[in-house]
């Protein structure tokens, strides 16, 4: 029997076991955006994968967990895209806003909405959501330094998260113009 190994080729246990975990919360990812909650399954997102139902539950046992692991791979990787980019300190506050746009935001949107009547994922997204407020804490402080105190962060959160979910009801361009209209008003208030 001949055995051909291309250089490079050949991959660790941990490099294929990420490989298959990244694909798992990826896949997540995608089903949430594009099926809701209640439409997610972990036989479907295994399918969309491209892994098997046994490689699933061995990554991740219930639904809660592979979900929330998703959003937490995506938190993690969103915020080092904007850190790697290094946005102006001046143009801050947009980035926070933009940190509520997306696959992201729709992902975890859905698990917000389901945890609410589901106490496992609320047990689950707990650590989560703290974490999430953490790196968005972090990043803007990071990025505007001490033009804005931490308390006006906290509040730039919640702010930039309930304009999010408020968006959903608007249109793109309406959205937008509200935006261009209430974001200078804000930096003017929060910044020193």
């Amino acid at each position: 029997m001949i055995h051909s190994t291309v250089a490079g080729a050949t991959r660790t246990q941990a490099q294929r076991t990420a490989a298959t975990r990244a694909k798992l919360l990826d896949a997540a990812v995608d089903s949430l955006v594009e099926h809701g909650y209640a439409g997610t399954s972990t036989q479907g997102i295994a399918k969309r994968a491209g892994v098997s139902r046994g490689a699933q539950l061995h990554h991740f046992p219930t639904k809660e967990s592979l979900v929330v692991a998703a959003v937490e791979h995506l938190v993690e990787k969103r915020l080092t895209e904007t850190l790697e980019v290094r946005p102006d300190p001046e143009c801050g506050f947009e980035a926070l806003f933009d940190a509520f746009s997306g696959p992201l935001f729709d992902a975890a949107l859905e698990l917000w909405v389901a945890a609410r009547t589901d106490p496992s994922l609320h047990e689950a997204m707990i650590p989560l959501e703290r974490k999430v407020s953490d790196a968005l804490r972090t990043g803007c402080l990071e990025i505007m330094g001490d033009r804005v105190s931490p308390d006006a962060i906290d509040l730039g959160i919640e702010l930039a998260r309930g304009f999010a979910v408020s968006a959903l009801m608007r249109t793109p361009e309406s959205d937008r113009e509200y935006r261009e209209r209430l974001l200078p008003v804000w930096k003017a208030l929060v910044m020193k």
